[in-house]
């Protein structure tokens, strides 16, 4: 079973923890709804399936993240990363690393939606940054080569900028707009 999408995207759900708040050698445990989960493995699993299809996951990632647990209580699919998985992690994560340097930006305080598009703009791989007609972002921000497939989405909310940053499936499932809207 090819895991390699579920455990790229842990491991950034965790390096994204770790810049956010700090690095600490503990346990972690990060939440999943069924739809995601269907995404990576590209099935229609029911819930009971797919806890099945992951029976072989803590295996496949032993040797970097450690013992992981899965669990679920109906759609919703709990991993457990142990400490020496966040550890992993952490002595893994490089100092420039993109992540680290969106999480400082945006919690700085007066950044602006500008240098946020300037970040984006300075990586090595091009971006596509398109204005959203949207209640809940007003910019989304997507790297269009190299191995990270977010979508970035900010809002500003007067005092402060906040973000969240999609799969491109989920992206799609919540319907915020046109994946392929290359719009500036």
């Amino acid at each position: 079973m090819n895991h390699e999408k579920l455990e790229k995207n842990l491991i950034d759900l965790i390096k994204e923890e770790q810049a956010k708040l700090g690095y600490r050698k503990e346990e972690v445990r990060l939440y999943y709804p069924l739809g995601t989960l269907l995404h990576f493995y590209d099935c229609l699993d029911s819930a009971d399936e797919m806890q099945t299809r992951l029976s072989d996951f803590p295996s496949a990632v032993a040797d970097t993240l450690g013992a992981v647990e899965v669990s679920h209580k109906g759609e919703r699919f709990c991993f457990v990363i142990p400490e020496s998985g966040t550890e992993y992690v952490h002595t893994q994560m490089r100092e420039n690393e993109f992540i680290r340097q969106l999480v400082e930006l945006v919690g700085s305080h007066g950044a602006t939606m500008e240098q946020i598009k300037a970040l984006f703009e300075a990586q090595e791989a091009s971006c596509v940054i398109t204005d959203m007609d949207s209640d809940e972002f007003d910019v989304m921000i997507r790297f269009t080569e190299g191995d990270d497939a977010y979508y970035y989405c900010f809002k500003d909310e007067g005092c402060h900028i906040i973000y969240h940053r999609f799969l491109p499936e989920d992206y799609a499932d919540f319907g915020f707009g046109n994946m392929s809207n290359d719009g500036r």
